[in-house]
């Protein structure tokens, strides 16, 4: 998944890009109709991209995407302008949605990325030889995930391990799933009470590797 901040330059773009081609409309009168009208393939191209952006950005299965793509149709007596008004309209809502925070799938990114840097952290100190505070710091992550999926689910938190069985109860993920993650929950702590004797380095390396793998799935 894109990250957020190539999605924000793709929204300004797309902003230029429509008030640009906003700028070009010329009155058109003939016997059938009358009013403003743009160059017809210059807005499909601006839709087209503009629809792909909300699809990425806010969901296939969100309002704007679908309010967008039932403006986009216009109306029968409408010019393509007067078209390209409505669905810019959407557009830009979607944009101060985006830009405000507002979308699940907005928070979904910004947590990835921070966790994507926490673990990045955590495989740095695992190659200098830190491999009790790399498992600290994933296992911080893979808690953090838990507790937001648990806020998703409207369940209570609690200690690591309540969380995973409850999030399998509820079926947010499989029994197989659960089982991994008790088997990275020890992990994690044996290392915060320093039973070092429990756990290798390669155990660390395996861990890291399965909470960001975790946290891609439930995130994306």
């Amino acid at each position: 998944m894109p990250n957020t901040s190539l999605l924000s330059r793709r929204f300004n773009e797309l902003t230029e890009q429509v008030i640009a081609l906003e700028a070009t409309k010329q009155y058109s009168s003939d016997s059938y109709s009358s009013g403003n009208y743009i160059n017809d393939e210059a807005y499909t191209n601006w839709k087209t991209k503009a629809r792909h952006l909300l699809a990425t950005a806010c969901g296939s299965d969100s309002i704007h995407l679908k309010e967008f793509m039932e403006r986009e149709g216009g109306g029968f007596y409408s010019t393509n302008h007067q078209t390209l008004l409505q669905v810019k309209a959407v557009f830009e809502a979607a944009k101060e949605d985006f830009e405000g925070g507002y979308l699940n799938s907005v928070r979904s990114m910004v947590q990835a990325e921070l966790f994507s840097d926490e673990l990045e952290q955590a495989r740095e100190l695992h190659r200098s030889g830190y491999h009790i505070a790399a498992a600290v710091i994933a296992g911080v992550v893979l808690e953090t995930t838990l507790r937001g999926l648990c806020a998703e689910e409207g369940i209570g938190t609690g200690s690591l391990n309540k969380m995973n069985a409850d999030l399998a109860k509820a079926g947010r993920y499989n029994l197989l799933a659960q089982k991994r993650i008790t088997a990275l929950a020890d992990i994690r702590n044996n290392a915060a009470h320093g039973h070092v004797d429990q756990f290798t380095a390669a155990d660390v390396a395996d861990m890291i590797d399965r909470v960001e793998a975790f946290v891609t799935d439930q995130l994306s």
